[in-house]
């Protein structure tokens, strides 16, 4: 019987128009451009300023897009999970949402909850239906609008996110391309060091939470680098080994672009140069759940079929984890 994998068959990206540089920020914070390009690697990232937007509406800005480049009609998804930290509302569902905003009248959808590492989960997950032979057409989308919990007087934090976000659309494979391993990994006491202090069960909104400003990320940035710089560059090293890949093997790193010394660490890990390492951050910044989708979305003129990715990420929770991919489409 011919194994089915399930195969990237389109991927499409969007984000906002307004860039918003480091010289920008340096008018509202104590900071500097040479300070923030050191540390992070970023020049600019873009922020969602329409009145009313939502993290629904960069998904359909994605999957719209994506939909005009394959042909795929609204009604013939049949699956779509959102992979994101800044959904809507608390419910419904920022997929179902989406869902209704693109006419999507006979698709499930749901949404995924990683962190950073949301849209990696998202693929695995994604990816098992197709196996499973549950469903042809599944789209997983990878957004958020950070800038909704950004707190623009945190250095900490507000130098480092942006909006954006893109979407893939998986069907089945059989000619060995697709997804054909990954790995996840959590650690619940990483909550400490990286989180959204208010407006879960565990702490309800009230005027006190909004006053303290608890409604906004709150990060201890040398805690999280470190387990990132390991936790990120290891397990991507371990999914090549567990396949037996060298780095002569891997065409490109495709890694969360959450910090330029943690990819690089990673690609460092594995073998890598950085010309063959998916790297954006320094125009975008960290989008959480769209920065893998964004990378694949700007390098697909470069992708050919057959060739070798590593996906990696890491995220708050701690979440982390790496996706191996075989890229199933010339350049079209």
């Amino acid at each position: 019987m011919t194994k089915i994998t399930a195969a990237i068959t389109g991927i499409h990206a969007w984000a906002p128009e307004d860039v918003v540089t480091n010289f920008d920020l340096m008018k509202v914070m104590d900071t500097n451009d040479e300070w923030i390009q050191t540390r992070t690697g970023i020049r600019e990232r873009r922020f969602f300023k329409t009145p009313g937007s939502a993290t629904s509406d960069i998904g359909v800005h994605a999957v719209e897009g994506l939909m005009a480049k394959t042909g795929l009609k609204p009604e013939e998804i049949e699956l779509l999970i959102c992979c994101t930290a800044t959904p809507d509302m608390a419910f419904p569902a920022t997929a179902n949402i989406i869902c209704d905003k693109i006419g999507a009248k006979n698709a499930a959808g749901y949404d995924l909850s990683a962190a950073c590492s949301g849209f990696l989960f998202g693929l695995t997950t994604g990816a098992k239906f197709i196996e499973a032979g549950m469903y042809k057409k599944v789209v997983i989308v990878g957004a958020d609008k950070m800038t909704s919990i950004l707190n623009l007087e945190d250095r900490a934090t507000a130098i480092i996110f942006g909006d954006g976000g893109g979407a893939v659309l998986l069907e089945p494979n059989t000619e060995g391309n697709g997804v054909l391993d990954s790995i996840m990994r959590s650690d619940g006491n990483g909550r400490h060091y990286l989180h959204q202090k208010a407006g879960g069960s565990a702490k309800p909104a009230s005027v006190e939470t909004v006053e303290n400003k608890e409604h906004f990320v709150y990060q201890e940035g040398k805690t999280v680098f470190k387990f990132a710089v390991t936790n990120m560059a290891e397990t991507a090293a371990d999914i090549m080994e567990r396949n037996n890949l060298t780095s002569d093997d891997v065409t490109w790193l495709v890694p969360h672009q959450a910090n330029k010394r943690i990819i690089d660490a990673t690609r460092e890990r594995m073998g890598l140069p950085e010309d063959r390492t998916m790297i954006n951050i320094e125009r975008y910044g960290n989008t959480t759940n769209g920065t893998i989708p964004l990378c694949l979305w700007e390098w697909e003129p470069k992708l050919k079929k057959g060739d070798t990715l590593i996906l990696a990420a890491f995220g708050g929770g701690f979440t982390w984890g790496a996706l191996y991919l075989k890229w199933a489409y010339d350049p079209k």
